[in-house]
C-alpha cells in the first residue's frame, strides 16, 4: 500500500504555490482541470506528491497537466474535497496512506489515486465531449467579439511609454506551453536583433532567468516576483475596462511607479496592441495562447479578444510557439562530413599555392613511397 510523508505546502492558486515549493514537498492544491503549464512547474519543483482538492480531470476537455505529472513520476491523490485546504496547515507534515491523507489532527480526507493508466483512460473519455465544448466555445467567442470591438477600432487609451518601438522588433514572452524551450531556440535572434522585450506577468521572470532584463512588464501582476518588478522595467498594469486595477496596489506597495491599461481581453493581447500602436516593425510572440485548449485551461470560455487582436496585428505577428521542435533532430553524419570537407578546402588551397607547404608535402609523399615500397 502506498505510504508517503512530507511537508505540506497549501494554496488555492497553483501558480502562487509553485513559488514556495521545495523538492520533496507535498503540494496541496485546489485546481480543477490541472493545466499543462502549472503541472510543469510542479514537476520542476520536484514535489513528492500532489493532493488535489478538486478534480484534476473533470472530463470537459483533454487537459494535459495530470499526464505531465505522471510522466515525471509524481502521483496525484485526486478529488479529496475542499475541506483539506483548511484542515492542513502550511508547513505541517502530512502522510498519504493508500487513498487517504493524515495531518496532525487525524485523517482529513480521501480521494482517488491517479495512475498513468487511469489518467490515459480519463483522457480518452474526454474526447467524447469535444464536439459540444467546441460548439459552446465558438458561440461564446462570437458573442464576446461584439462587446470587445474597441480592441481593434482604435478606441482604447494606449498608455505612453519611454521605450521607443519605432522601427524595432518586439519580443513578447508569455508563460505558455513550452515557452522556455521556444525562448531558448530563438536566443541567437534576441542577441543579434535586440528587440524590445516585453514580459507578460511571469514571462518577465523567465526573461530574467535567461539573462535578459525586460524593457516593459505588463499584466495583472499576480504571478511575477518582487525582484523582477524591481529590475527597472516600465510597468503597465492591465486594468478592467472600468479602470479598476487590482494589481496596481502590489506595485505601489513596493514603491514603484506604474501606468494602467484599461482593456478587455488578456494581458498578452494588450501587449501586442501596445507594440503595434507604438509602431513596432515586427512582433515575435513566445508562449502565447492561441487555441481552444489553451483558453479552456485559463478558465476562459471563448477567445474573442485574441481573435480580434490577431486580426489587427496579424500582418506583423510571428508566433514562435513550437519553434524549438524545428531543431530537435540531431545532425546526420553526411551533413557533418560536408562541413568538415568544406573546412578543409582552404587548407588544400594554401597547400597548393604555398611553395614551402608544397615542398613539405612532396617530401612526405617520397618518404611514404620508400616506407611502403611504392
Amino acid at each position: 500500500m502506498l505510504s508517503v510523508k512530507g511537508i505540506a505546502r497549501v494554496d488555492k492558486k497553483t501558480k502562487h504555490l509553485v513559488q514556495r515549493l521545495e523538492p520533496g514537498n507535498i503540494a496541496i492544491i485546489n485546481h480543477q482541470d490541472l493545466d499543462e503549464v502549472c503541472a510543469e512547474a510542479l514537476a520542476k519543483a520536484k514535489v513528492k506528491m500532489v493532493v488535489n482538492a478538486a478534480q484534476s480531470i473533470s472530463g470537459k476537455y483533454p487537459n494535459q497537466g495530470p499526464m505531465v505529472l505522471a510522466e515525471a513520476g509524481i502521483l496525484i491523490l485526486d478529488n479529496v474535497g475542499e475541506e483539506v485546504m483548511a484542515q492542513v496547515e502550511e508547513g505541517a507534515e502530512v502522510e498519504i496512506s493508500g487513498n487517504r491523507i493524515r495531518a496532525a489532527n487525524g485523517w482529513v480526507g480521501s480521494g482517488t489515486l491517479l495512475t498513468k493508466d487511469e489518467i490515459a483512460r480519463k483522457m480518452e473519455e474526454t474526447k467524447k465531449n469535444l464536439g459540444s465544448v467546441l460548439s459552446d466555445f465558438v458561440q461564446n467567442t462570437l458573442e464576446w467579439a461584439q462587446q470587445e470591438q474597441q480592441l481593434v477600432l482604435g478606441k482604447l487609451p494606449i498608455p505612453e511609454t519611454t521605450v521607443d518601438f519605432t522601427g524595432r522588433h518586439t519580443l513578447i514572452v508569455v508563460r505558455g506551453q513550452n515557452y522556455k524551450e521556444d525562448l531558448l531556440a530563438i536566443k541567437s535572434y534576441i542577441e543579434e536583433v535586440r528587440p524590445v522585450l516585453i514580459g507578460v506577468d511571469g514571462g518577465a521572470d523567465t526573461l530574467r532567468e535567461f539573462g535578459y532584463c525586460p524593457d516593459i512588464i505588463i499584466g495583472d501582476m499576480d504571478s511575477i516576483s518582487d525582484d523582477t518588478l524591481r529590475c527597472g522595467a516600465e510597468i503597465i498594469v492591465h486594468a478592467y475596462p472600468d479602470g479598476r486595477a487590482p494589481g496596481l496596489a502590489r506595485v505601489q506597495k513596493l514603491g514603484l511607479d506604474a501606468k494602467t491599461f484599461p482593456a478587455p481581453g488578456t494581458s498578452e493581447d494588450i501587449a501586442m496592441l501596445l507594440a503595434y500602436e507604438k509602431g513596432t516593425e515586427l512582433i515575435v510572440a513566445v508562449g502565447t495562447h492561441s487555441n481552444m485548449i489553451d483558453f479552456l485551461e485559463k478558465g476562459r470560455k471563448g477567445m474573442a479578444s485574441t481573435f480580434l487582436v490577431r486580426l489587427k496585428v496579424g500582418s506583423i505577428l510571428v508566433d514562435a510557439r513550437g519553434v524549438n521542435k524545428l531543431y530537435r533532430r540531431s545532425i546526420k553524419f553526411k551533413h557533418l562530413a560536408f562541413i568538415v570537407l568544406a573546412a578543409l578546402i582552404p587548407f588544400a588551397v594554401v597547400a597548393v599555392i604555398s611553395p614551402t607547404t608544397s615542398q613539405f608535402l612532396r617530401l612526405v609523399w617520397i618518404k611514404m613511397r620508400l616506407v611502403f615500397g611504392l
